[in-house]
């Protein structure tokens, strides 16, 4: 008899009691993710950049001591302005690269490393259906990812603040953004970063469900990202690139201005959004008609 598990398997009998939509909860796969190896030490190196930035500036004399000679002035340089400064600065060193990494890694290694380890099928008979594993699995992904995203800025803030003290967030232009408005503003920063990364979640998640190996899911992923940021920075494509996700990665600063600018973050938002979603519906669609071998 064959143990090879089909989309087109006869629906089994239900045992009395039986609902699909109680099987994997969120809650087991949640712990099952979070006692993996990758997911603490991806924990540890985010929490642990805010301190090497702090050490970076005391052995370095702090940011724009030694003089960049471009007459540029950016959020580094203000960096040991205040604690909000140094979260900021966290955020602004860490979202071009630093936070693909734990969105294409808790997205792209999912689903492919249940098929790594022959796990799938068995999942599959338990039996709970394809698209409650998806959907659990992705939620609890999307999850991690978010944590990992605020995680990194907490940390900041607490260290900058127990180094440089509390106060007004000074921006690199001229001004100052009052004390009191910092917080909700650097969270709607977060919150758009987050969003940005969905494109980089849904190529992860889709390569996760067309492969067994999850670190090609999460190789690809980062990749192609990173092909998003080279095609970005051409700018013989004109306005095309403001089709390109990668266009507007930076979008979150505007938010951390005097007066909050709303519209290049929507513009980001709906980008990247709109891909997310075909990416989804892509895994999902193909998952759905798999024949799961392993």
């Amino acid at each position: 008899m064959s143990t090879v598990t089909t989309a087109r398997e006869a629906a089994p009998e239900t045992a009395p009691g039986y609902r699909a939509s109680h099987t994997l909860p969120l809650r087991v796969e949640a712990l099952r993710q979070w006692r993996r190896r990758r997911t603490l030490v991806m924990g540890g190196v985010l929490a642990a950049l805010p301190f090497i930035l702090m050490i970076a500036f005391a052995v370095g004399g702090g940011p724009g001591s030694r003089g960049g000679g471009n007459g540029r002035i950016t959020l580094i340089d203000t960096a040991t302005a205040s604690g909000a400064n140094f979260a900021a600065t966290c955020l602004f060193v860490s979202a071009g690269f630093l936070l693909v990494v734990p969105v294409a890694l808790f997205c792209g290694d999912t689903v492919a490393s249940e098929a790594s380890w022959s796990s799938l099928r068995y999942l599959l008979a338990s039996p709970v259906p394809r698209a409650r594993l998806l959907w659990s699995k992705l939620v609890v992904a999307l999850g991690f990812s978010l944590a990992a995203m605020v995680l990194l800025p907490v940390v900041a803030l607490a260290v900058g603040t127990a180094a440089y003290g509390w106060g007004p967030l000074k921006l690199p232009a001229g001004g100052a953004l009052a004390a009191g408005d910092t917080v909700p503003r650097l969270a709607l920063a977060v919150a758009f970063v987050f969003v940005s990364q969905l494109v980089t979640a849904g190529l992860a998640f889709w390569l996760s469900t067309r492969t067994d190996a999850p670190l090609g899911a999460v190789g690809g992923a980062v990749g192609l990202t990173i092909v998003g940021n080279v095609l970005d920075a051409v700018t013989a494509l004109g306005s095309w690139r403001e089709f390109l996700p990668a266009h507007w990665q930076f979008a979150w600063a505007d938010a951390l201005q005097p007066q909050l600018e709303w519209g290049g973050m929507v513009k980001g938002a709906v980008v990247s959004v709109s891909y997310a979603l075909v990416l989804f519906a892509l895994a999902f669609r193909g998952f759905s008609r798999k024949d799961i071998v392993s």
